[in-house]
């Protein structure tokens, strides 16, 4: 057992955890302070609900599973594990290496985390409106139908990855280091379609919604950014060069998009604001996350310049197509994941167009994001029209209006008493 890789790859998987409490604290900050609450219990419940839910058949469907057209794998194989902690005479065991240099249960550990953060961003479109409740099932639907799947077609050799039908139909290889279809696309398109079923917050575009604590934001982001060292350059598998330039272009992107959004609203509105450097740099580790071990440092500065000035124009669409994502998931994660992909195939050393490949590379990269967009529409739009028509996902108007985290969870954030003297 290489100890090195071991011990980085259990460091990656706790950084990434960590991501979805720092979610928590992103989305917690930006809504009103009566639904504060309600947006850490969203992330909590992804956090409980995938748990359980990749220990009993997302582990296997994702990836231990024998391969079923190439969309995902079957959920017997992996159930409760079984095949990464039981040896061949049936004994449990926690370090079964299976022929890699470090344990498989440390795999488990760093996919499951990025399932969590996964399914949490979706909660930022949500936000104010929806009950705890039909939320956690649609967690562990979703985590079963949705993400399993499309991490299989992606990451183990399924329909989307590098060597999957499509990639070989078109003569190159797709590439999504860390996630930008399997997790921001994904993760994007399927807020964007729960928020056209649910529909939009009382008063929206009405009254005005603003950050509750734009501090708690800031918190939020850069242990967002930080939890990013562990996605992106954990993703590399080893302590190696490839993790190390990884970190490299993670930063190097993250800084340019928040200058680019930075810039972009001074331009606009003739101020540099807070909630605008921290939803640059998640645009920008958004953008990076496909294509960070193979962009060059110039790329990198480019791709992040160019996701942070478009995705701070893109938050501005729900307000002119009367969309309530009321935390910008799609903005952020659903047009940076897009912009990241792409540009793989413009800039991936080798490969990209510009950058002494072909149009091959650009081609299966649209490709692969027009697949993952129409799948997880599909998918979640099954879901989320089911449980609408059957548990609901709102909460009353009269309960929406005094807070969700008064009519949902009981509580509030934020107690205040005045004193008699």
């Amino acid at each position: 057992m290489d100890s090195g890789n071991a011990a980085w790859m259990l460091m990656a998987a706790a950084m990434v955890f960590l991501m979805t409490p720092a979610v928590a604290f992103f989305y917690g900050g930006m809504v009103r302070a009566k639904a504060v609450l309600n947006m850490l219990m969203m992330s909590t419940v992804a956090i409980a609900v995938t748990g359980i839910i990749w220990t009993l058949w997302g582990w296997s469907i994702a990836y231990a599973g024998k391969d079923v057209g190439g969309i995902f794998g079957d959920p017997v194989t992996g159930f409760l594990l079984k095949d990464t902690v039981t040896a061949k005479d049936g004994i449990f065991t926690s370090v079964d290496l299976k022929d890699a240099p470090y344990p498989h249960t440390i795999d488990i550990a760093f996919q499951v985390a990025f399932a969590m953060i996964c399914v949490a961003l979706i909660s930022g479109a949500l936000a104010e409106r929806i009950k705890v409740s039909t939320w956690m099932i649609f967690v562990a639907l979703w985590i079963t139908l949705d993400y399993a799947p499309m991490a299989h077609m992606v990451w183990n050799n399924g329909l989307l990855s590098a060597d999957g039908a499509i990639s070989n139909a078109i003569g190159a290889p797709a590439h999504d280091f860390a996630g930008g279809t399997v997790i921001h696309i994904n993760a994007a398109v399927a807020a964007l379609v729960i928020v056209m079923i649910i529909g939009r917050r009382i008063g929206f575009k009405k009254e005005p919604m603003r950050p509750h604590n734009v501090p708690m934001v800031m918190l939020g982001a850069f242990l967002l950014w930080f939890g990013w060292f562990g996605f992106n350059a954990g993703s590399a598998f080893a302590a190696n060069g490839t993790a190390g330039y990884s970190w490299v272009s993670t930063t190097i992107a993250a800084s340019a998009a928040t200058l680019g959004w930075l810039f972009t609203e001074k331009i606009r509105s003739g101020h540099y604001t807070a909630m605008g450097a921290a939803s640059g740099m998640i645009a920008g580790l958004v953008a990076i996350t496909p294509a960070a071990d193979v962009v060059p440092p110039l790329w990198a500065i480019v791709m992040g310049l160019v996701a942070g000035v478009v995705c701070c124009f893109a938050c501005g669409l729900k307000f002119r197509f009367n969309y309530d994502d009321s935390l910008d998931v799609v903005g952020i994660h659903g047009v940076g994941g897009v912009l990241g992909t792409l540009m793989v195939g413009l800039f991936g050393a080798g490969t990209g167009l510009l950058a002494g490949g072909d149009y091959k590379q650009l081609l299966v990269q649209f490709l692969v994001a027009l697949i993952a967009v129409i799948y997880a529409a599909v998918v979640t739009g099954v879901i989320a029209f089911v449980l609408e028509k059957t548990v609901g996902w709102r909460v009353s108007d009269k309960e929406e209006v005094v807070g969700v985290d008064q009519s949902d969870q009981g509580e509030s954030a934020y107690e205040f008493a005045l004193s008699a003297n």
